[in-house]
């Protein structure tokens, strides 16, 4: 049938819990803002929490507690927690995945046997992590399901699959790499947040070319703005970053140039901030040391809501993306939208060859590698000597807020061809 019919959808998700991880906040973004391109969705979720999503029916699957998989998954733990044998990595070389994961496939799996697919036109199965535990479960469901299944790909997989320097050889390596051609073969659609995540895993599996679908991180426009934190001063012009900083993301670069800001421009340090909003992670120890040596840096030492942190993003005067040192960057960000809805100047620090300087352009004036102290240095001049004036350019942002609209998504979704 033509697109033009495709109205009812099938959701199967991870996590619809928006605390749990940024991966969640962007599916979640992604679901409403299917709803709100007026498809009607059912949306089964594997949080363990009975959440609901607004106007939106939603059903939390439930785990099975009384399987075989599930007693030797627990056993497994307990053995790792009390007697300190780490089985897991051995058990996974052998079958490719965790018990944990065997049996949260099958929970999934016995709650779609009870599902009429043919009442639905598309199944979209949406994870996050390195899991995938939707995409297992729709592979042991009869070929109608597969007719209509689009496998939504948010990063590279297997781990040996992912871009240098993240890049390493997992336990099951093998049979996780099956798993994915597995997913290939089967899936009539595989859509991806990115063209060059697409094109990236293409080069892997390359059965699935034909099958690529484009859906972006989405902006979500009913967003509860929380209440700004108190080491937020809205008044002063705060450069905030937001987001986990994994080892590969290392914000000395920034923290360098921020610091040569303030000794060549005294006269702003009444007036300039830069806000790291992170939680623990490898370089707290590092952001508690600049804290001390330069009060104009704060570094937050837990996990903030998300309401609170998109907050700050959005009364921000600069916003901060930060990838890894890299060839390439095929990901794109989740804080991507966060910063685009924002409407103010974003300070790409990355590779060149990246997903989100591809989307803003390889003309846009504030992007810079992550070690580049000098060119950080003078992007943070020209945004502070601008701040007060009309020459900061977004007009970008408005293109791009577009693609990353509910408008564009049903534009996306009538394009598909079922």
């Amino acid at each position: 049938m033509k697109s033009s019919s495709l109205k009812k959808i099938l959701v199967v998700a991870e996590s619809i819990d928006v605390e749990d991880s940024s991966a969640s906040k962007g599916r979640v973004a992604l679901i409403k803002n299917l709803a709100k391109a007026g498809f009607q969705l059912q949306v089964y979720h594997y949080t363990r929490k009975n959440i609901q999503l607004e106007n939106i029916p939603c059903y939390a699957i439930k785990e099975n507690r009384r399987s075989f998989l599930f007693i030797l998954s627990r056993l497994e733990r307990q053995i790792r927690y009390k007697l300190k044998i780490h089985l897991n990595k051995p058990l996974e070389k052998i079958f490719g995945f965790s018990f944990t994961l065997f049996n949260d496939r099958n929970s999934i799996v016995s709650s779609l046997k009870e599902i009429q697919i043919k009442e639905y036109d598309l199944v979209l199965t949406l994870s996050k992590g390195g899991s995938f535990r939707p995409h297992h479960a729709l592979l042991k469901m009869p070929a109608e399901w597969h007719k209509k299944w689009m496998a939504y790909i948010h990063d590279p997989y297997p781990f040996s699959c992912y871009p240098r320097p993240y890049d390493w050889v997992e336990p099951g390596h093998a049979k996780k790499r099956n798993f994915f051609i597995e997913i290939s073969k089967n899936a009539t659609f595989m859509a991806y947040p990115s063209l060059l995540l697409a094109r990236w895993m293409e080069s892997y599996y390359p059965g699935s070319k034909d099958k690529r679908v484009i859906i972006p991180h989405q902006i979500q426009t009913d967003y509860s703005v929380g209440k700004l934190p108190a080491f937020f001063d809205k008044t002063k012009f705060n450069i905030v970053h937001a987001g986990f900083l994994m080892g590969a993301r290392n914000p000395t670069g920034l923290l360098k140039a921020f610091k040569l800001f303030l000794e060549k421009n005294p006269e702003a340090r009444e007036n300039v901030r830069l806000i790291m909003i992170d939680g623990p992670s490898i370089y707290s120890n590092n952001f508690q040391k600049m804290m001390f040596q330069v009060p104009q840096f704060y570094a937050t030492e837990k996990k903030l809501t998300f309401d609170c942190v998109y907050a700050v993003q959005q009364n921000a005067s600069v916003n901060v993306i930060l990838e890894a040192k890299a060839p390439i960057s095929p990901f794109l960000p989740g804080k991507f939208p966060h910063c685009i809805a924002s409407e103010k100047p974003i300070l790409l620090l990355g590779p060149n060859i990246s997903e989100s300087h591809r989307l803003l352009g390889k003309d846009y004036p504030y992007w810079a590698e992550i070690d580049d102290v000098e060119a950080i240095y003078q992007h943070i001049g020209t945004l502070y000597k601008e701040r007060n004036s009309d020459k900061s350019d977004n007009s970008k942002h408005d293109c791009l807020r577009e693609y990353l609209s509910p408008k564009y998504l049903k534009k996306t979704f009538q394009e598909i061809r079922t």
